[in-house]
């Protein structure tokens, strides 16, 4: 017999790949607890908003995703990257 955890539902989680482990991974030898964290959120196709707060994932955002690529990854954090930005400028 053996035990049924009654709050994890192992359909709903992603599996994640070698590639996303690697980054993960890069992460955690940066020291970039953090990010480390969003990323295993995303990769397990849970939304971290839901599981940080809204500033501290937009600076995590700002300081893993802009420093690396121009734009980040997903569509939704550039529309909350560029209102806030709009809402800087006003």
């Amino acid at each position: 017999m053996s035990p049924t955890m009654t709050g994890c539902r192992p359909e709903m989680a992603k599996k994640i790949n070698s590639e996303q482990i690697e980054q993960i991974i890069k992460a955690i030898i940066a020291g970039k607890y953090s990010w480390a964290c969003v990323l295993i959120l995303r990769f397990a196709g849970y939304n971290p908003i839901d599981y940080i707060p809204y500033r501290t994932y937009i600076r995590l955002l700002k300081n893993n995703c802009l420093g690396d690529r121009p734009k980040p990854k997903h569509s939704e954090d550039l529309e909350v990257l560029e209102r806030k930005n709009s809402l800087i400028k006003l």
